[in-house]
């Protein structure tokens, strides 16, 4: 889930306490206390596409 506040093993699947219970999470609803949750993009070890692609680029420009 996209929420800061969501946990699977909090009641109502929600840590934060004064929030509403929402009962069908499948529907559009609104929540007052929704904050995305900040992550940071790890790719799978390296990025074989980024360094074929700076490869090609010193390559051409024969840097």
């Amino acid at each position: 889930m996209n929420c800061l506040h969501h946990d699977l093993r909090a009641a109502h699947q929600c840590r934060e306490r004064r929030a509403e219970p929402v009962e069908d999470k499948q529907l559009a609803t609104f929540c007052e206390y929704f904050d995305f949750v900040r992550r940071e993009f790890k790719g799978k070890g390296g990025n074989s596409r980024e360094d074929a692609s700076r490869a090609q680029f010193k390559k051409l420009f024969g840097d």
